[in-house]
């Protein structure tokens, strides 16, 4: 619709400045302006006519009749209209079909897609789970949420580093390796991987802080000996370095199971670790600009003139915080990929840490600061329970897609029993619906996790969109290339309908860039589905006896498959054929 948005603008500033306006709107703004109708009966696109009253110093119903008139001879308008000051505009079936399902059909897997971002570079850092801790169902937003945002920009062809900033620094790895001497082993590792190293981290943290509900007592002591030891891995202790690699290597081993499945690949894992040496410098830099002030014995950058609680850069015994690595990470991206846009993709918790670390890169006269971004999400829970690694609260990751891959398997052995290739694509459809689940609320709100509700094959969900997708197929399989030779035209609303919906897509593409939300590609796959179903269900495809209409039935079909097959790798889902 952006084309036909344009064509339709274009013609008004030519009616505009007809009407004797000494200039008219720009035409992207006149594009901007034009609204869909919340009712089909008021057309395809309306014009709210108020909001050129100023510029035409005439009545809102005047302007709108006015207006209707100058789109008389548009190549895209059927029907422009007049109504209490609204000018309501329907789009020309034939301008559908000889443009926009043609354009579509030609354009293929570059429809929706747009060079606005060639030459540019986008880095996004996120999914970055702490290390020797396994997925849960916490970690799924800001993964999902980064890649899709990672796809969404490389469709519009920025060139994209998606970093996994793994969270492989800290005193929890001398708690972890406290806990691995005092009751861990090499085979008990090796056998339990991830899951034995959080035994054990929930152990030591029972141990230090105590557990009344376990009867455990706390031990102080103990606590003191991780700080100890994870003082010997900053000053290059062997023996802890090379339990602290092998903890990595573990940890990533599971994580990139995970990644496998929901088919997510990074460029960098460089981590926490990787930025020790780069720090003193961006320290330096703040001390000589004057902008470090002593609090307490702590080193801050003092916020207050900008509404923001002190900035904590170096702690009393001199050690860095997270404000101090995320700084310094910053620069050494900046300096490496040059980049035209950060993202960071963390929980709407950590809002106030990344306002105050972007403010402090701005007073280090670092002139890149506006092209920093953060992206905050809501919290998840399942059935209202919050989750925490530290006490062993969590509802892994992996275990939720396995249920969530078994219940489908189950389904599609009822009804399917004979399907080829059963397992990969309830694996699909199963992970695929908690991903849509996920992405199917704005970022910012919290979500109370419902299986039963994801695996609805009838409701607005992953395997009713999934399953969509591969009705396409079957309908393009059983046409056997037909719709090429006949001629084309639009018979039936289902069908106008159905290829205006289509003819959202690139907006809706750009909508979701602009926005940083992911749910916009979502609630448009709905949008389509819906609108692909009616057409299905209402209209004979491959049964249509005449050949114009059997034709173009086909052809909406193929677009159909078209846009869904583009719109699906937006957000983390596979397109399957047969389910």
């Amino acid at each position: 619709m952006q084309t036909i948005k344009k064509l339709i603008a274009e013609k008004l500033k030519e009616g505009i400045l007809s009407l004797g306006a000494p200039e008219a709107p720009e035409v992207a703004d006149l594009s901007t302006m034009l609204e869909y109708p919340p009712d089909e009966n008021m057309g395809d696109l309306a014009l709210p006519c108020f909001k050129l009253s100023r510029t035409l110093r005439r009545a809102p119903v005047q302007i709108a009749a006015a207006l209707a008139d100058c789109l008389g001879d548009t190549v895209c308008v059927e029907k422009a209209e007049a109504v209490n000051g609204y000018l309501n505009i329907t789009v020309s079936k034939e301008y559908l079909i000889s443009n926009v399902l043609s354009g579509i059909l030609a354009a293929g897997e570059k429809y929706g897609s747009s060079e606005v971002g060639r030459g540019k570079t986008v880095v996004l850092d996120y999914s970055s789970p702490n290390v020797a801790k396994p997925f849960h169902i916490g970690h799924l937003g800001t993964t999902v949420i980064g890649h899709a945002l990672k796809k969404l920009h490389e469709f519009h062809g920025y060139e994209c580093v998606g970093i996994n900033y793994l969270g492989d620094w800290g005193t929890q790895f001398g708690k972890l390796i406290v806990a691995y001497k005092r009751w861990g082993n090499k085979e008990m590792i090796e056998q339990g991987g991830i899951d034995k190293l959080v035994e054990l981290y929930v152990k030591i943290n029972n141990a230090i802080s105590g557990n009344a509900e376990q009867g455990i007592e706390a031990d102080p002591a103990l606590g003191d000996a991780a700080r100890a030891e994870f003082k010997k891995l900053e000053d290059g202790d062997e023996e802890n370095l090379a339990l602290w690699r092998w903890f990595i290597d573990i940890s990533l081993a599971e994580y990139e199971k995970t990644y496998k499945q929901l088919g997510i690949t990074f460029d960098s894992y460089k981590g926490e670790s990787f930025y020790t040496d780069k720090m003193p410098a961006e320290v330096a830099k703040l001390r000589d600009k004057g902008l470090l002030k002593i609090d307490d014995g702590a080193s801050i950058v003092d916020l207050e003139p900008y509404g923001m609680p002190p900035c904590l850069i170096l702690k009393r015994d001199g050690s860095t915080l997270y404000p101090t690595r995320d700084i310094a990470a910053a620069v050494y991206r900046k300096n490496t990929y040059d980049f035209d846009k950060a993202i960071y993709v963390t929980s709407a918790g950590q809002s106030l840490h990344f306002a105050q670390w972007f403010k402090v890169v701005e007073l280090m006269g670092y002139d890149w600061h506006e092209k920093l971004v953060h992206v905050p999400y809501g919290t998840v829970s399942i059935n209202g329970a919050k989750l925490a690694t530290r006490t062993g609260n969590v509802v892994l990751l992996k275990d939720l897609f396995r249920a969530a891959i078994e219940e489908v398997s189950a389904i599609m052995t009822e009804k399917n029993p004979d399907i080829e290739n059963k397992a990969e694509i309830a694996e699909a459809v199963g992970v695929g619906a908690i991903v849509f689940y996920y992405l199917s609320n704005s970022r910012i709100k919290d979500i109370n996790f419902v299986m039963e509700d994801a695996l609805n094959f009838d409701g607005n969900t992953g395997p009713y969109v999934q399953y969509t997708y591969a009705r396409t197929c079957s309908v393009l399989r059983r046409a056997e290339g037909e719709g090429d030779s006949a001629p084309l035209a639009i018979t039936a609303p289902d069908e106008a309908a159905l290829l205006k919906v289509l003819a959202k897509f690139p907006e809706r593409v750009s909508a979701a860039i602009a926005d940083y939300e992911p749910s916009v590609i979502t609630r448009y796959i709905l949008d389509v589905s819906a609108a692909f179903n009616r057409f299905y269900h209402n209209c004979q495809i491959l049964n249509a006896t005449d050949p114009a209409v059997r034709a173009t039935r086909v052809e909406l079909t193929r677009a159909t498959n078209v846009v869904l097959g583009n719109a699906f790798p937006l957000i983390c889902l596979k397109k399957m054929e047969k389910i």
